[in-house]
């Protein structure tokens, strides 16, 4: 469904990743964990073009997607969940949800995938025309989650999505990117807590300074390679 080849991309003339070469299959839940500073957020910002790509392709759907602007890539079925529950904290929930929706024309689609979303998360109806900043951190990330899904996306990319969460949120938050595969959407995530995102990935990409150190299944959780990317060794 994705698939990089060859990424030298990062910001302003400085290189944060070094030629990865990624696939990503269509239905699976795909996590990249890594150290911090590992490149793992400029992979997405790299896919949603949101950083400088100095050399490679990237491929949606065999289709070079490379160097289409942002808006163009929601428009191909793409949708990005930002780090740090980034919400439209003055606007009430239904507003930030059709701010979501602000490049889809077709305004009977719009209600209807809000009705869609409301179903989905049924506080957020609650909530409808209440404040962002008036939520729980754990419900403004689910708001940001349901933004992102209102544009009906085949593929979705979420940034550290349990970040500054709570055991028990962060562990809802995980159920409700599982249920969301389940309807046919693929999801890669950048996650800084491993094992609670390998509990729920079909694939791992480990990152180690802006290359591809491993990848696989659950079993990576078990390498010592993955222990000494994380603590250095002994």
């Amino acid at each position: 469904m994705l698939s990089i080849r060859g990424l030298k991309s990062g910001y302003a003339g400085a290189e944060i990743l070094h030629g990865l070469d990624v696939e990503i299959k269509l239905g699976e839940i795909s996590t990249i964990i890594g150290p911090n500073g590992s490149g793992k957020s400029t992979l997405l910002k790299s896919i949603f073009n949101l950083c400088d790509i100095y050399s490679g392709e990237i491929k949606f759907k065999d289709k070079n997607i490379t160097s289409l602007p942002t808006y163009e890539l929601i428009s191909e079925g793409i949708s990005y969940v930002p780090q740090g529950r980034q919400v439209f904290s003055d606007m009430t929930v239904k507003e930030n949800l059709e701010m979501g929706a602000f490049i889809m024309r077709d305004k009977e689609v719009v209600q209807r995938n809000l009705a869609d979303i409301f179903e989905k998360f049924p506080f957020l109806k609650q909530k409808a025309n209440e404040y962002a900043f008036s939520l729980s951190g754990g419900q403004q990330q689910m708001l940001s989650i349901a933004r992102a899904l209102i544009q009906d996306p085949e593929l979705i990319l979420m940034d550290e999505p349990s970040l500054g969460l709570s055991p028990k949120t962060m562990g809802e938050v995980f159920e409700k990117i599982k249920e969301i595969n389940k309807e046919d959407v693929t999801v890669l995530i950048v996650e800084q807590n491993a094992k609670a995102a390998a509990k729920i990935a079909d694939k791992i990409i480990v990152l180690e300074q802006g290359r591809i150190a491993l990848s696989g299944g659950k079993e990576l959780l078990k390498s010592k390679k993955l222990e000494n990317i994380y603590f250095g060794g002994e």
